[in-house]
């Protein structure tokens, strides 16, 4: 197991990242750094001897957060916003057919798995409907009104 940044090494972040308990001072849940966010990596180590974490300095938001290999591109790529993010509950607004046969109506609830940022076509996701997943382009969904995080607007999400 072989880290993929070095020190000194700028990174972006691809997902909100909120403290899930190790950050002194704030509530769990609380959020540390949006996605998108650049920082410098700091320190590198391991959890559980089986995942890379990276101890990332967030200057614009001045905290030291610690951030696992696959939460983090080179801040060299591009970087491609997109509406959802890992683990959203969204709502399809069309109806998706495989083969002819309707499999998702609209209403329909999911969650994403997976942002695919470098689809031909834009953002597209990994979208898990029950009994299926599928590969879903993002005008194609909306937010889970039953779920929605109200807590910090992102891009694109109704405030």
């Amino acid at each position: 197991m072989q880290p993929r940044y070095e020190y000194g090494d700028e990174v972006r972040v691809t997902r909100h990242v909120r403290n899930d308990g190790t950050y002194p001072g704030l509530e769990i849940g609380d959020h540390l750094v949006k996605r998108g966010s650049t920082g410098f990596v700091t320190s590198i180590g391991t959890f559980l001897q089986d995942q890379i974490i990276y101890g990332v300095h967030f200057l614009e938001a001045d905290k030291l957060v610690g951030c696992r290999e696959e939460e983090l591109i080179p801040a060299v790529d591009p970087w491609v916003p997109s509406k959802f993010e890992f683990r959203d509950k969204v709502i399809s607004k069309i109806t998706l057919s495989l083969q002819g046969e309707v499999v998702v109506k609209p209403g329909d609830g999911a969650e994403i798995i997976k942002v695919i940022r470098d689809h031909p076509d834009g953002v597209h996701y990994h979208a898990r409907f029950p009994g299926r997943t599928l590969l879903v382009p993002e005008n194609a969904l909306d937010f889970n009104p039953e779920y929605r995080d109200t807590s910090e607007p992102r891009v694109g999400q109704p405030s």
